[in-house]
């Protein structure tokens, strides 16, 4: 089980956006894309027969998973994730600092 899944909200902890809170839109093993984070601008040929503009695009660059963290809006800060085994063997994430489940 991941500590870190699409559709969690972060902050970032390292590198040069560090602060910026956002979406993960994906996760790729060690690396996520979070939305308005390490944004690249990337020079793209024209092509026609995907009906693609050319021109310089802006988007999202994958970052490592370990330079973000888990926002906890209690709190108002990143903080750490751990796991929990409930009876009947399922597991759940919780934040380290207070115990609380993210997934409520």
């Amino acid at each position: 089980m991941n500590r870190i899944r699409k559709g969690d909200q972060v902050i970032v902890t390292a590198g040069k956006d560090k602060g910026k809170k956002g979406d993960v839109i994906r996760v790729d093993g060690d690396k996520v894309v979070v939305s308005n984070v390490n944004i690249v601008k990337r020079h793209t040929k024209p092509n026609p027969q995907a009906g693609q503009p050319g021109g310089v695009i802006e988007r999202e660059a994958p970052i490592h998973i370990s330079n973000v963290m888990l926002f906890n809006p209690a709190s108002g800060k990143g903080e750490r994730i751990g796991f929990k085994v409930l009876e009947d063997g399922r597991k759940l994430r919780v934040f380290r600092s207070s115990g609380e489940a993210v997934d409520a």
